[in-house]
Parts: C-alpha cells; sequence; structure tokens
C-alpha cells in the first residue's frame, strides 16, 4: 500500500466580514421630466451626488400636489403622497441640497403664519362676544321657566356653533408623535409634509420608542394609502379624520438607516417598502470649486412653480377640511406600460428571482411608478386629466431604480453596528493607513471617527484579528522604534498570512 502523499498546507487569506454590495447605479435624473433642471442647478452648486436633492424635489412636489387628486393604479385610485428615505453620510451636503428646493415652501409657511396670527386676533375676539352671549342665555334660563325658557332654547339655536379657530399655517412637521399629527391634521391644513434633514431624530425620537412604534407605523401606513386617521382618547372620545394626505421624506445617515431597515417591525407592518430609498456614492472628497456651476433660472423656475401651487385653494369640504381630490387617470398606453412592468416585477418575485428578498417592496413597484407619474403630470399641469405614456416611461425608470436600490440595500440593513464598525476600520487600515502594522491607540487618534474610543477601537480591531485581516504581534514586539506591548500586523494579502 502506498504511503499517502503530503500536503502542503496554504494558509487561508483573510475572511470577508460583509458580502459584498454592488455600488449604486447612476440616478437616472433624465426621467425626472419638469424636475430635473432644478434638480441639476442644486447639484451644480453643491455637488452632491444627484440622488440627495432629487429625493428633494420629488418629495417637495408630491407635497405640493397630493392634495389635488388621486391617481389611477392598477389595484384602483391612490394618493400620489410618495415617502423618500435618504441615506448619507454626514458632510455629503443633505441640507444644502433640501434648503434651495424647501425655500419656496418655508416663505409661503412664513407668510401664511403671519395672516394666521392677524385672524387669530379676529378670532378671539368673535368667541370672546360668543361665549358672553351664550353665558347670558344660559343664566337667563336658570332664571326663567315656562315660555322664557323655550325662548332661550331658541335664542341659543340662533346663536349657532362656537367659532372655530384659524386652521394651522404649518404645511411641514419634523418630529411629530402620532397624537401630534392627528391633531394637526385635525386643526390644521389637511394635506402635510414630514421633512426632516436630520431623520434619525424622528426614527430615534418619541414616536417611535418602543412603547409607540407600531401605532406610529400603522398610522402613517394608513395615511399612505390614503385611509382615514382614527382615534380614541380618553376625555376626547373617537374622532376619525377623512381625506389627509401626507409626504415623507427623511434624511438619515447610513448607520442609522441600516439599524431601521433591520427592524422586523419596519419591514413586516409594510412600512419600509413604502419607501423610495437610496444611498448614493460619496461624493466627499471630489467637490472642488472649480467644477461648481449656478443655474439661478431653473431655481427661480421651480420656486416660481411651488409657489403657483400652494397658492391654489385645495379642494376640501370647508367644516370639516377633508380633501376631495379629483381623479388623475391613465391613458391605455399608459396603463399597458404599467401592466407590463408589473408583470416582470412580479415574475421576479418568484422562489429564486431576483427580487425574492423584497417581496414587499417589490410589490409595491407597481404603485410607486404611477404616483411618481402622478407627481410629474401634476407638477407640470395640476389640471392635468391623465397620465401619458411619455411620463408612465419615466416614472417607471426612476421606480426601477428605487427597486434595485432597494434589494441593493436590504443585504446591508442586516449588518450588525459592531460589524460595520469593523469593515470602517478594514477600509481604513487598507486604503489610508501607511504603516504595516497598527496599535490601538493609531486607531483611536487617526482611525474613523467612530472608533475614537479605546473601547470600540479595541472591539474592531478583535474582529478583524478573528477573520484574519490582522495578526497579533509577540509582546514588546518592535513598532516605529518601540517595544509595543500590544500591536497587530495588517494582512494585505495572502502572503502576509503568518
Amino acid at each position: 500500500m502506498n504511503a499517502p502523499h503530503a500536503v502542503q498546507y496554504c494558509p487561508e487569506g483573510p475572511q470577508p466580514l460583509v458580502r459584498d454590495i454592488a455600488p449604486g447605479t447612476a440616478y437616472p435624473v433624465h426621467a425626472l421630466g419638469p424636475l430635473r433642471a432644478a434638480v441639476e442647478a442644486v447639484q451644480g452648486i453643491t455637488q452632491a451626488p444627484v440622488a440627495i436633492p432629487a429625493q428633494s424635489a420629488l418629495s417637495v412636489a408630491s407635497l405640493a400636489v397630493q392634495g389635488f387628486a388621486d391617481v389611477g393604479t392598477l389595484g384602483g385610485l391612490r394618493p400620489v403622497s410618495l415617502y423618500a428615505l435618504t441615506m448619507a453620510l454626514s458632510g455629503e451636503r443633505k441640507s444644502a441640497c433640501d434648503a434651495p428646493l424647501m425655500a419656496a415652501l418655508r416663505d409661503h409657511e412664513r407668510e401664511q403664519a403671519k395672516a394666521q396670527r392677524d385672524e387669530m386676533q379676529i378670532w378671539a375676539d368673535a368667541q370672546a362676544l360668543w361665549k358672553g352671549e351664550r353665558d347670558r342665555i344660559l343664566a337667563e334660563a336658570k332664571k326663567s321657566k315656562g315660555e322664557k325658557r323655550t325662548a332661550a332654547q331658541a335664542d341659543l339655536e340662533a346663536l349657532g356653533p362656537e367659532p372655530g379657530a384659524p386652521p394651522s399655517a404649518d404645511r411641514t412637521v419634523s418630529e411629530p408623535t402620532f397624537e401630534g399629527l392627528t391633531k394637526l391634521f385635525a386643526t390644521g391644513q389637511p394635506s402635510l409634509g414630514l421633512f426632516s434633514d436630520e431623520g434619525g431624530q424622528f426614527l430615534g425620537g418619541h414616536a417611535m420608542n418602543s412603547d409607540n412604534r407600531q401605532k406610529t407605523l400603522a398610522a402613517l401606513n394608513d395615511l399612505w394609502q390614503g385611509n382615514p386617521i382614527r382615534r380614541t382618547r380618553a376625555g376626547d372620545g373617537h374622532a376619525t379624520l377623512y381625506g389627509r394626505r401626507l409626504a415623507v421624506h427623511l434624511m438619515v445617515q447610513p448607520t442609522v438607516a441600516r439599524a431601521f431597515m433591520a427592524d422586523p417591525l419596519a419591514a413586516d407592518t409594510g412600512f419600509l417598502p413604502r419607501f423610495l430609498m437610496c444611498e448614493p456614492p460619496s461624493a466627499i472628497g471630489t467637490r472642488m470649486q472649480a467644477n461648481a456651476r449656478r443655474d439661478d433660472v431653473a431655481l427661480v423656475a421651480f420656486a416660481e412653480r411651488l409657489r403657483a401651487i400652494l397658492d391654489t385653494p385645495l379642494p376640501m369640504d370647508e367644516e370639516t377640511r377633508e380633501l376631495q381630490p379629483r381623479i388623475l387617470g391613465l391613458t391605455p398606453d399608459a396603463r399597458a406600460l404599467l401592466a407590463s412592468f408589473a408583470d416582470a416585477i412580479e415574475a421576479a418575485q418568484a422562489p429564486g428571482g431576483n427580487l425574492a428578498h423584497i417581496t414587499g417592496t417589490a410589490s409595491k413597484a407597481a404603485e410607486q411608478a404611477a404616483r411618481i407619474a402622478g407627481v410629474l403630470t401634476l407638477w407640470a399641469d395640476l389640471d392635468a386629466q391623465a397620465v401619458k405614456a411619455d411620463v408612465m416611461v419615466d416614472a417607471i425608470t426612476l421606480a426601477q431604480f428605487y427597486l434595485t436600490e432597494a434589494s441593493r440595500l436590504a443585504s446591508a440593513a442586516t449588518v450588525s453596528v459592531e460589524i460595520d464598525k469593523a469593515e470602517a476600520l478594514r477600509k481604513w487600515l487598507l486604503e489610508i493607513w501607511p504603516h504595516p502594522d497598527v496599535m490601538a491607540r493609531d486607531v483611536v487618534r487617526r482611525g474613523p471617527n467612530p472608533l475614537r474610543e479605546s473601547p470600540k477601537a479595541r472591539a474592531a480591531l478583535r474582529i478583524l484579528e478573528k477573520h484574519g485581516w490582522l495578526v497579533r504581534l509577540d509582546a514588546g514586539a518592535v513598532v516605529r522604534g518601540a517595544a509595543r506591548a500590544e500591536a497587530w500586523h495588517i494582512v494585505r494579502s495572502s502572503s502576509d498570512v503568518v
């Protein structure tokens, strides 16, 4: 019997910490139709990824037009309200992108707030007169009998209901609770926007804590669907508000977004699949002033169009403030395009299909396309009767982009915070750190910002050591001219494994 041949041992190379996530595709800015010029103007000024101002423009446009019409979809009429989630690092100029596209809305809110203050004074006087007259009638009724008491009842009926306070002028909120949002819908505008360039404050705030998260998600799901808002509270009784609309745009740091995306409740309730989400590649380090460009004409045109829509009275019942949106249909060609898109997405959700892992998001893609088409159509013409085929082509292109982003980001959402920090350290060591060895104090002093504390730095270093990206040196090893109690050799390739 022949002796077995010795097999030479070859040490394994480092093991990956996370599955590689494909870089995002370029944002299809050409498909934004009447919003394109303003988006490119903001991108030219800020040099931020174009997806950031695109998200802002779509969201602002959705807020502006959502009260005027519901759009036809393959499943019936739906609001043109959009929910957007933009993930970008601090310093990516999220606020700088949002501000010029929100400027006309902020001016409108400021002017309406001033007018409301004047109306509030008029109302306070009228309410005081009403209350005084009512108190007088009641006082006389208590002292009266028979015909005089009947006359007092007639006087109360003639007095009529208490004058209603002028509605709040606010069109946007940033960190509402469910109760606060319901109250604002009851006493203010029936079409609102939940907009925040610090969306982590909302996702980590009171409305989304463990006690309130489920009811907040349920309420926001209902609003996206166009369902009435129902609230039951001790002392207030039961209240149902019909005909309210909400647009949402949350700008968040990627780590905050991934923690939220990994929350089973956010996915299982269908809340997360309602969002148009994207995480564009960073532009930090490439935004040279020589490349900046301005297009004030496009920004002025956008602001004027936004003001014109905001100044147009919303179709509503004056007493209940219930919106009465008209129907925005689809032309036969537009409907055929949407049906074809829906069939392709449905097939891709089958077991083994490339969308099988995000069926919640994929199943809403055709409706998202119809909503986007409705926004683009109404922005161009508030009196339009139907979505045309060319607009539907653009809307499907945008919906496909957002679906691709959701698919790409689904894997990243399952990565723990600790692994995420270790992966950031790994990239920093391989791409930026110039030395072959590293110590914990190097990471604390010069490493990625989330690791500027010794315990966090050591935890990340231990993870990299466990996965083979670092090899611990013997105590007393000389590193950069001095004996070190603790240091690691960086493994840059399989030949570095010792």
